[in-house]
């Protein structure tokens, strides 16, 4: 007894330190991404789905295990009650970018950590599961030039970092057909973006705004699943999971300077500060999200499944401002066979 008991407190001590080397990758990370497009609210959101799940169209509501095989799928912790060996999911992504306007094409590659994410089951009915992994990201810059009277005039916008995700989670099975579970979640990272207006002449005074959001809080999200037999090896599974509209605490920095560049185009220091704000505390509200899904199953040979969901983003804000977003919705279809 007492070695077992030893062996799964250095399990335990081993986990917690991969867990917080990979919260320090996490929350040092700064450019994992090049889109124009992430300007944007947070960020290009990433989601929660692992590569599985993605395979299939980004099919989760309604899926708790593929070819039985032990899967995390914290998009509905509901499913983690279906998971019966301890399991251990760790993975990078990689992407490249190609931008183009009029004549001219921006091509570039980023790669980063994907994801770090654990379950262990806690009885013949439950498991539980927690982990790491990116939440959105932002990252560009770009200028653009227009002409006022017979003047130039270049805006130029730059942002980077993004936030991630740590939780931890907890599915049940109730009888032999219905599952529910929830993940606490908390948010973290910085945003940082900056605008600036420049003239064409040298020593011209130019204006630079500059923002930086370090944010952190805790959210939660939950999910229900029922199965229902429709033949011998056949069974439906209907499934909804959603996350709650919290609210993220948030200390900004911000600038407001005037500015000139030399002959050989280089920033002068700053002449002078409009305006400042230092340890502004203020809040980031997160949307309102709700997904809706079915799959039809044959165990160990074959999965199809349909997804529906929907987010609030029109009702979420940064230091209070509202930047203009839509509600957003989207529909997946997916499966596999093996």
């Amino acid at each position: 007894m007492k070695l077992l008991q030893i062996k799964m407190y250095r399990r335990i001590n081993y986990i917690a330190a991969i867990l917080v080397l990979v919260c320090g990758l996490g929350a040092q990370a700064q450019v994992t991404t090049s889109s124009p497009y992430s300007r944007f609210g947070l960020g290009n959101i990433k989601g929660s789905l692992l590569p599985q799940f993605r395979a299939m169209g980004g099919i989760s509501a309604a899926v708790n295990s593929v070819t039985g095989f032990n899967n995390i799928n914290m998009q509905n912790p509901a499913s983690y009650s279906a998971i019966t060996l301890t399991t251990i999911d760790v993975g990078m992504s990689a992407g490249l970018t190609s931008l183009t306007r009029n004549s001219l094409t921006q091509t570039s590659f980023n790669s980063t950590f994907s994801h770090l994410a654990f379950a262990i089951p806690v009885s013949r009915r439950s498991a539980l599961s927690f982990g790491i992994l990116p939440y959105s990201d932002l990252g560009y810059s770009y200028r653009n030039t227009v002409k006022i009277d017979t003047m130039s005039v270049d805006q130029l916008y730059e942002g980077e970092g993004g936030l991630s995700k740590a939780y931890i989670g907890y599915g049940y099975r109730i009888g032999d057909h219905l599952r529910i579970g929830a993940n606490a979640e908390y948010i973290f990272g910085n945003l940082q973006t900056t605008r600036a207006t420049e003239y064409a002449s040298v020593g011209a005074y130019n204006a630079k705004l500059q923002n930086k959001n370090s944010v952190g809080g805790l959210t939660y999200s939950y999910g229900i699943q029922y199965d229902f037999n429709i033949g011998k090896k056949t069974s439906m599974t209907l499934g909804y999971s959603g996350s709650n509209s919290g609210k993220l605490n948030s200390t900004q920095t911000f600038y407001a300077t005037q500015y000139t560049r030399d002959a050989n185009g280089l920033e002068n220091i700053a002449i002078d500060t409009l305006s400042s704000v230092d340890n502004g505390r203020s809040n980031l509200t997160l949307p309102l999200s709700h997904n809706f899904g079915i799959s039809i199953k044959e165990t160990d040979h074959w999965l199809i499944g349909a997804d529906f969901r929907m987010s609030k983003w029109a009702a979420t804000s940064i230091n209070n401002i509202n930047s203009g977003l839509q509600d957003s919705w989207g529909a997946s279809l997916g499966g596999q066979w093996t």
